[in-house]
């Protein structure tokens, strides 16, 4: 079985339906030996802030030296996701093994467990033969009859914040879904809540009562904001100062419910220093969650699906974008209460850009934005998640208005996974720009300056062969040191684009050798030149559209120059760019090849993580 193979079994349709109950569970995990008796566990339920709650809880354990498991839901970009030890994913190859051990169990059950106790079970095994220290397990809905709670008592029941949801499974009040939810608190454990509507609060107190459990509410006195950037923020628990990686003020709460956590695992006699929990605290992440993708323009991503989620997501923008208008891009599944959190969201908006999110649930983006123009907002519909991240960065472009994403967990993923390459195109085109704004009197003067500084780096003057290009479209011409370099004896190389796509080094034979190729890039013909193999290459000059201040370069595309700078390690990077073209932060992915050195015409940019 494959890891592919493996995802697509757990996620069959068929078994997809809600099930609540516990029997296939302990009859699943029974057959495996019940790995979940040789665990300890930190078992998270609540309406809000679970997974906030969750990856706090794991930060800090980890800092704390302990190998930690971490079972959530969903997953945001990939399956994996849902299962990691140590802030690692689960390996496709161990997913696989396991899925193929589980399914064939599964397949002899009388009554065939659903996908979400199929993964239960697989965390499980997987964390038991891992040999964690502890694992942090997110309920998936509910508490009581919720596959995870197939536990015995776990170290600490935490119960978030608790609102009206799933009220078709859990009940029609609060007191009815925060009884469900106290369901995880066994005799053994110790408890702690929430501290939110009174009447939850009362259910669990007594709960806790019955079970003999130590209750720990959590004491917002205790709590003192300090201050926040779109870094993170500042606060005080208990006179000490800490500093938090994910932003908004719910996210606060979320923190004074882990450190009362984790006062009553001390209690219970885990070794917590104080050193792991700012660390933890100040490192931890937590995507799709007020998650700040870019700077420039301002976007922000959040997976808000909910009335309560738009409320915490309102009083974020009140403190981060205070008396500012955004660009919502938005989707939502049809059988959410989404006229309740579009109203809470219409006093912030410049405009909407719609999409559709990726479920059987979904409501049509065409439907949602004909729903806020009868609400009198301005907005329009994209045809896929694509469309409208690029539509939304556009308008950013345009505006200068922030970008605000959110309605589904469903479509955070995509739009995380889709949003790298769509900021980097209009990144691209935004220092495009940028460059052809200057004068060729600039262009001129500021070319002359980036050749002087290139003369006096000392790791080109021993170069004896160098890869160089011509410029074209406004880029910063550096014939100036290509003509310099060749007086004192090294060759000069250009590029030229191989039958199969590929970069190729090669040295025209005389002046006639040259073509003005695609673009109107001017490089030497391929049987007039010699061509150089990569190893003989000691340096390297890359024209980039845009650059950062710490090492990130956008190319014009093509990836010829990351493909070719591969193949020549040992050379040295040089990348040269006008100071126009200096961005806040480049759009960077796992192909990219981080330059050691940007020159521009004000001054030389070096960074140690050279490839």
């Amino acid at each position: 079985m494959t890891e592919q193979e493996a995802i697509s079994y757990i996620e069959n349709y068929g078994w997809s339906t809600t099930r609540l109950g516990l029997g296939r569970t302990k009859e699943l995990l029974a057959q495996l030996g019940d790995p979940q008796k040789r665990l300890k566990f930190i078992h998270v339920a609540g309406s809000n802030g679970k997974g906030s709650s969750c990856a706090m809880f794991d930060a800090i354990l980890r800092a704390a030296g302990y190998r930690t498991g971490l079972y959530t839901s969903p997953y945001i970009q990939v399956f994996n996701e849902r299962i990691r030890i140590d802030g690692r994913d689960i390996p496709g190859g161990r997913l696989a093994e396991l899925t193929e051990r589980v399914m064939n169990i599964a397949e002899h059950m009388e009554d065939h467990p659903s996908q979400f106790e199929l993964v239960t079970a697989i965390a499980m095994q997987y964390f038991c033969e891992e040999h964690c220290d502890a694992v942090v397990l997110e309920v998936g809905m509910g508490g009581a009859l919720d596959s995870t709670n197939a536990i015995d008592a776990p170290e600490l029941a935490v119960i978030t914040n608790i609102g009206l949801e799933h009220t078709e499974y859990l009940g029609n009040t609060l007191e009815e879904i925060a009884s469900t939810k106290a369901g995880i608190i066994k005799n053994g454990c110790s408890c702690v809540c929430y501290d939110g509507a009174p009447e939850v609060t009362e259910v669990v107190k007594s709960v806790c009562a019955d079970m003999e459990v130590p209750l720990y509410c959590v004491d917002f006195s205790r709590l003192e904001p300090l201050g926040y950037t779109l870094d993170g923020q500042r606060f005080r628990w208990d006179g000490r100062e800490y500093s938090l990686s994910l932003l908004g003020p719910h996210q606060l709460h979320n923190a004074a419910l882990v450190l009362t956590g984790t006062e009553a695992l001390r209690d219970r006699g885990w070794d917590i220093p104080e050193m792991a929990v700012d660390e933890g605290l100040r490192t931890v992440q937590w995507p799709a969650r007020m998650e700040v993708l870019s700077r420039d323009p301002l976007f922000i991503l959040d997976g808000g699906h909910n009335p309560q989620c738009a409320e915490a997501l309102t009083k974020s923008l009140d403190m981060l974008l205070p008396d500012k208008k955004v660009i919502f891009l938005t989707g939502v599944l049809a059988d959410k209460d989404y006229e309740t959190i579009m109203s809470l969201m219409l006093p912030y908006a410049d405009r909407f850009v719609c999409v559709t999110p990726d479920s059987p649930r979904r409501l049509i983006s065409g439907d949602l934005a004909k729903y806020l123009v009868s609400r009198g907002a301005e907005a329009e519909a994209c045809e896929s998640i694509e469309d409208g991240v690029e539509r939304a960065l556009e308008l950013a472009g345009e505006t200068g208005v922030p970008v605000v994403s959110f309605g589904s967990l469903y479509m955070a993923g995509h739009v995380r996974s889709v949003f790298p390459g769509k900021l980097k195109k209009l990144q691209r085109k935004n220092c495009s720009a940028a460059r052809l704004a200057l004068t060729e009197e600039q262009r001129s003067e500021y070319s002359a300056r980036i050749c002087e500084r290139l003369e006096e780096m000392p790791e080109l003057k021993g170069a004896r062969t160098i890869l160089s290009y011509c410029a074209v479209r406004g880029e910063a011409d550096v014939g100036g040191f290509d003509r310099y370099a060749a007086r004192n004896g090294a060759r000069i190389a250009y590029p030229v684009t191989g039958d199969g796509g590929e970069m190729e080094a090669m040295i025209p034979r005389d002046e006639n050798a040259w073509v003005t190729g695609a673009y109107g890039i001017k490089s030497p013909m391929k049987e007039r030149s010699d061509l150089i193999p990569p190893e003989e290459i000691d340096a390297v000059i890359v024209p980039c559209v845009g650059f950062d201040g710490f090492g990130g370069r956008l190319g014009h595309g093509c990836g010829y120059y990351d493909r070719y700078l591969v193949r020549c390690p040992s050379a040295v990077t040089v990348c040269v760019a006008f100071e126009a073209q200096h961005l806040d932060r480049t759009s960077c992915e796992i192909t990219d090849v981080k330059p050691g050195t940007v020159v521009t015409e004000e001054t030389v940019y070096r960074f140690d993580d050279q490839v």
